[in-house]
Formats: C-alpha cells, structure tokens, sequence
C-alpha cells in the first residue's frame, strides 16, 4: 500500500446515508481506504452498503475488513435452519429484509430465504467469502474485533478476530503495533455508555462510535505519524439506545 495516509471507516450497520456522507472526505489519489466490517445487520440498508463495500473494493483497491456481521450472515448462508432464530436477533432480520422485501422471513423458510439470497447475490456471496481477517500498513494494525494478547497476534483465532472483547481491551500490548478496530462500541469501552469518540489506550484506537444505535460514524486518518483527522457524523435520525 504506497499511500501516504490511510482513510478507515468504523462499523457501518446499514446506515447507509452516513456511510455516503463520510465518504464525501475521503481522498483518493492519496489515502488508503480502510472498512472496518459490519456493513450489515440492524441498519435498514444493508443492501445498498455491501454494494458500496464492494464497489469502493473495486474501485479503489479498498480493504474491506470481515466483520463478525459478515460472518454471521454467511453462517446463516450455509445453515440457514440452525442459524436463524439467532442471525434474526442480532440484527439479520434487516439485512434479509434489505436483500429481498419487507416481510420476508414471515413468508419463507430459513432455507428458501437462503436459496433465494444465493441466486440473487452470486457475485456479493463470493465477494464476502473473500473478505479478509486483518491488514498491515507500516505501524499500524487493523482489525475488526482485535487480537489475542496472549500470544503472537498472528497466531489469533479467525474467531478472535471477529469476536473479541475484553481479554483484548484489558490486555497488554506487546505487539509492537497500533491496532485500530472497531466491533465494540467506544461508549462501552469509556464505561459511560455515552461517549462516541474514538477510544485511544495503550496503542490500541477503537473507531466504532455506534452510530447504528443513534451515536457516530467515524472516518479516521492516519499516517505514518499518528492521528490527522477524524471525521465524526452523528446519527441524527436514532435516539441514543445502546441495546446489544
């Protein structure tokens, strides 16, 4: 990645208008673009963001993270009965709903809303299959959930790459890296279930401001330096009600 800066995108849930507008500042010609995963799920346009993620992927070699969204939709893919009552309530109902119509998982099967997706959304189905776990640029380190500190970070589990909390947040950092992620919101990890602003601690930067539960959606530069900008859009349209 020969770019001077990198331009990263915290999780996108669906809000798609946000996403479009926190685009408006991100400078191609000399910015890396970064998605941090969860497009998907909770948000109403799940839809329209994955063709976003996958246009931006092809149109600027982006880097589109996998999220644990990500991951739960195409679990849901591939057993479709066994993951639906859970991929529904962690927000899977708006993405089906969003891919197919309003009414959707009432009318149909879990396996015939599965067979319907894959005919429809061939190329997405693949593209999402791709995504990857993780990406380095210079000092940096990102990554949608976070890293096991117990060990050598590369040597994390594809599942705490997606899924970690805690034992990441509390851990030491050795690594050597700055890790910037997203998946659990920065009002959580301050404590106060209010603030939205980037979280920063012991090298590790989390940019996900929850925007989907009425907080922000960040747009975060970084160069070889540190920090240069950070773009944060509240959602004007949600109450704040951080429910997990």
């Amino acid at each position: 990645m020969g770019m001077d800066q990198v331009f990263v995108i915290g999780d996108v849930h669906g809000e798609y208008e946000l996403f479009q507008e926190v685009l408006q500042k991100f400078e191609p010609a000399k910015q890396q673009l970064i998605l941090i995963g969860d497009l998907n799920d909770r948000g109403p346009k799940s839809k329209e963001c994955w063709l976003l993620g996958m246009e931006l992927v092809e149109k600027y070699q982006a880097v589109y993270l996998r999220g644990n969204h990500e991951e739960y939709f195409l679990d849901f893919m591939e057993k479709p009965e066994d993951w639906f009552p859970s991929y529904l309530y962690n927000g899977g109902k708006e993405t089906i709903e969003s891919l197919l119509h309003q009414g959707a998982i009432l009318e149909y099967s879990p396996t015939e809303i599965a067979m319907m997706i894959r005919s429809r959304y061939k190329k997405l189905m693949d593209f999402l299959a791709e995504r990857p776990f993780y990406c380095e640029w210079g000092k940096y380190l990102f990554v949608h959930a976070g890293v096991d500190l117990t060990k050598d970070w590369h040597e994390t589990s594809l599942q705490d790459f997606l899924w970690i909390r805690e034992p990441f947040h509390e851990g030491k950092n050795k690594t050597g890296k700055i890790i910037v992620f997203g998946h659990t919101i920065t009002p959580m990890l301050y404590g106060d279930m209010q603030t939205t602003a980037i979280w920063q601690s012991d090298n590790k930067i989390g940019i996900d401001g929850g925007a989907v539960f009425g907080g922000s959606l960040h747009g975060v530069v970084f160069d070889q330096a540190g920090l240069v900008a950070d773009y944060e859009l509240p959602n004007l349209n949600g109450p704040w009600q951080p429910e997990f």
